[in-house]
């Protein structure tokens, strides 16, 4: 697949409590209704029993997202806590099954739509980061990334249900007229549609309306990254955040300016997260209350330890954290379950060095092209490589994005990002009482923190001796030998010790009583 920054590595912009499981279900959803041309009276949701979902989706979200995915809502919708009473209240009659069915993928969906004249089924995984990969629609193997054209034509699926499910055209010549090009769709996140290109224009652009330009070292829109990608282009040595615009606007058909006022405007979000973070957040289901308050009046006092940049650093991070546990805004960035590390470290730094939104945008841009990288290679995503698939993931884009902050240069950046996940490889991910909140919060700060160690180690010259490409790719491996107790399933670590499972008992009771 051909990752977008916007769509899949600094985003969605959501609620809830993680990105694989809320906000892919979400776009899963949506797909299905889209499918039933809205009309939903039945549905049928199976997980796998050797799956994460099954011990996971109705506390990280799933739930949530699926439902409000199938009545149309968006990831940041304020009403996504009440989704599964507002499907009940649209007369939707839902069933979940756990089934032995041996999927692959452990964030597997088997979806079964029925109203009163058609059933469909969709089969589709989330990815991580809340992307997600569509795999079977009524029994036919499809492959929907979000991100190139597919050829449908031959498969035998009726125009009808493709037409609503792909509604986004990328054709190689305009010319052709809709019906013959049928054969040849391209999903694009629904919550962002995008216009066709410009009549005689290509479908991958450099400036709207422009061919790429022949000596660019990103491929078109339907090309995949080739191995050796960050490798390559250390001859270059131009600043990765051009380099992040380049590839942004080449595969979405934007100019620089355009990416960059979108990753402002992502900046300007987390800004006003932050602020709200520490002023006060609260939500009954979550196990750890509104903490960065007393954090920002010592921090403020002079009462703690270590330097102002650090302790700025967790005071935002924290924030962060306890509005994505109050389903609050938030952008995965690149989950949400770690979506505190970057932008907490990258915001509080520029404020300590004085810069503006504008350098925090192109930081975070920078962050974003690592982010490609390692979502092209491997996964966002716990349930697939454990915490340090997230967490890793999140203070390897940020030691790129401080070191751009710091002026330094794209080898620095490319040295900084390995370092920072070489110091995270084999990280677990055992959320404590089935929810994204601890040890979260404390492996987002070390995340951050190993982030800023690993920048400043960088612009010092430090080695970093493992090329990015490959730690990576070790990253890959590690998450194969990794048991799956161990990747997000709540079947191991902390998950399954007394004290977290006691939190988890007496916050189903407190569910319980509410619901009477």
């Amino acid at each position: 697949m051909l990752v977008s920054i916007f769509n899949d590595v600094l985003g969605p912009v959501m609620r809830g409590p993680s990105s694989s499981h809320c906000a892919a279900a979400l776009r899963i959803g949506r797909l299905a209704r889209d499918l039933m041309g809205g009309k939903i009276e039945k549905v049928l949701v199976e997980f796998d029993r050797s799956g994460s979902l099954p011990t996971t989706h109705a506390s990280q979200g799933s739930d949530m997202g699926l439902f409000g995915g199938l009545l149309g809502w968006d990831a940041a919708d304020e009403r996504l806590p009440d989704s599964a009473k507002a499907l009940r209240e649209a007369g939707i009659e839902l069933c979940i099954e756990t089934v032995d069915v041996g999927d692959p993928h452990p964030n597997t969906y088997r979806l079964t739509l029925t109203n009163s004249s058609e059933t469909h089924t969709l089969h589709a995984i989330s990815t991580g980061g809340g992307m997600i990969e569509v795999l079977r629609i009524d029994g036919k193997p499809v492959s929907f990334f979000g991100d190139r054209a597919e050829p449908l034509d031959a498969l035998g699926i009726p125009e009808r249900i493709l037409q609503p499910v792909l509604p986004v055209l990328t054709l190689p010549d305009t010319s052709v007229p809709f019906k013959s090009a049928l054969g040849m769709l391209r999903y694009i996140d629904l919550s962002h549609p995008q216009p066709l290109p410009p009549p005689g224009a290509h479908s991958s652009l450099g400036k709207r309306g422009e061919p790429i330009p022949s000596d660019s070292p990103f491929p078109a829109r339907n090309e995949r990254p080739g191995e050796g990608q960050g490798e390559r282009l250390l001859g270059k040595e131009t600043p990765l955040w051009k380099l992040a615009a380049q590839y942004e606007g080449q595969r979405g058909g934007l100019t620089q300016d355009e990416v960059l006022a979108k990753a402002l405007e992502l900046i300007q979000i987390l800004r006003r997260s932050i602020a709200q973070g520490i002023a006060g957040t609260h939500y009954e289901d979550r196990i750890l209350g509104h903490q960065s308050g007393k954090f920002a009046e010592l921090m403020q006092s002079g009462k703690l330890l270590g330097g102002g940049a650090l302790n700025r650093i967790v005071l935002y991070v924290t924030a962060l954290m306890e509005v994505k546990s109050s389903m609050g805004v938030i952008v995965a960035a690149p989950t949400a379950g770690a979506c505190a590390a970057l932008p907490g470290a990258v915001i509080a730094m520029a404020e300590e060095l004085g810069l503006d939104e504008m350098e925090m945008a192109k930081a975070f841009l920078a962050s974003g092209l690592i982010g490609v990288f390692i979502a092209t290679r491997w996964s966002f995503a716990a349930e697939v490589g454990g915490c340090q698939a997230e967490g890793g993931s999140a203070a390897c884009m940020a030691a790129a994005a401080l070191v751009q902050l710091g002026g330094g240069t794209l080898t620095q950046s490319l040295a900084a990002s390995s370092m920072a996940l070489q110091n995270m490889l084999g990280l677990i991910c055992d959320p404590i009482a089935n929810r994204v909140e601890a040890p979260c919060l404390g492996k987002n700060v070390m995340a951050a923190s190993n982030a800023l160690s690993c920048a400043n180690m960088a612009l010092s010259g430090y080695d970093p001796l493992i090329p990015l490409d490959e730690v990576i790719e070790t990253a890959k491996r590690v998450s194969a030998q990794m048991p799956r107790e161990l990747r997000c399933t709540n079947l191991g670590g902390l998950s399954i010790s007394p004290t977290s499972q006691a939190i988890e008992e007496r916050l189903v009771q407190l569910q319980l009583r509410r619901q009477k």
